[in-house]
């Protein structure tokens, strides 16, 4: 899959932390009944490959990794079965790794600059962070206004609340939000609340 058809899959994202191996499964299958199948496991814990390796193991589930900061971390979350690589910030080594893998990518931008930095790469997609305190929607209806050819996955400090108006935007395609898991558990009513959003844009 490309990237694109990755973030056109769900408008839901969900951002995984995950501390303990063993709620890998249960946490993905969870996300996965839900219509919720694409999934991106954080490499903040120590447990992330493995976690990344476990999820890959339910049927339905589109696993990436998140928090990639360098070529090695790129390399880890491959050789996990990642689909998919999200970064925080775009840098030149990170993102030549990431093309010369031909993986999906979708690498954080906060400015015009980030931005010129990964259409110069040949990049169209893009992870807005962290969106709240980066100026929020209007923010963003700047950023995407001289970049037409840009779609956005807003990340940090989207809530159940905020994700409607986050998705009216014609240059979002998704959102990505850590609302749906909490303390290892995945919280049924919040991923109830998701699909609903995942059928209004179907």
């Amino acid at each position: 899959m490309t990237i694109d058809e990755i973030m056109r899959v769900s408008p839901v994202i969900p951002v995984l932390i995950v501390n303990d191996v063993a709620t890998a499964l249960p946490i993905a299958e969870a996300l996965v009944a839900g219509g919720l199948r694409v999934l991106e496991v954080t490499l903040r814990t120590p447990c992330a490959i493995e976690v990344i390796a476990e999820m890959a193991k339910v049927e339905g589930a589109i696993v990436g990794a998140g928090t990639v900061l360098n070529p090695k971390d790129l390399d880890a979350a491959l050789g996990a079965g990642a689909s998919f690589i999200v970064s925080p910030g775009l840098t030149d080594r990170l993102g030549h790794a990431a093309l010369s893998n031909k993986v999906p990518f979708l690498p954080g931008i906060a400015s015009a600059g980030d931005l010129m930095r990964g259409l110069d790469m040949d990049l169209r997609h893009f992870k807005f962070f962290p969106a709240a305190t980066s100026g929020g929607i209007p923010a963003l209806r700047a950023l995407a206004a001289p970049f037409g050819n840009a779609l956005f996955c807003p990340t940090g400090g989207i809530s159940q609340a905020s994700a409607s108006d986050w998705l009216a935007e014609p240059h979002v395609a998704c959102v990505g939000g850590s609302w749906l898991v909490k303390n290892g558990v995945a919280d049924v009513r919040a991923i109830a609340d998701a699909a609903l959003l995942v059928h209004g844009r179907t």
